[in-house]
């Protein structure tokens, strides 16, 4: 919230209008969903329980949100988001690179499909999940 609490708009912090509250409070939802993810898959792996499944979803599920966050605040922000005054713009490659290194949202969300398939006792869908 520190640069909401600085930029105005209508005469008060943009903060304040109700539309940002939103995104904030959506933006803070959807992180502590990503940590809680990655402390489940770490909490299985410290216990050597298997955590493919979890640790899939944590990867997925906080690079989408990295990525989905950072094109909120370049949208509160508008044109003033791609500045390179403000860190915004250089959050938003961040984010974006991690949908792709360390194995990209889609290929964790094959990782995802192969584990619940196994778990059902089903076979993949594709053999791009095997």
């Amino acid at each position: 919230p520190g640069l909401a609490t600085t930029r105005h708009a209508m005469g008060q912090p943009i903060i304040r209008h109700q539309a940002v509250g939103h995104k904030l409070a959506e933006m803070g939802m959807r992180i502590e969903a990503a940590r809680l993810l990655a402390y489940q898959a770490a909490w299985l792996k410290d216990r050597g329980l298997p955590n493919t499944l979890q640790a899939a979803y944590a990867k997925a599920f906080a690079a989408d949100t990295a990525m989905w966050a950072a094109t909120e605040a370049l949208q509160v922000f508008g044109g003033m988001g791609y500045s390179t005054d403000l860190p915004l713009e250089k959050l938003f490659r961040d984010a974006k690179v991690l949908q792709i290194y360390e194995g990209t949202s889609e290929i964790q969300r094959n990782i995802m499909a192969r584990e619940l398939a196994r778990r059902a006792g089903g076979r993949p869908a594709t053999a791009a999940v095997r």
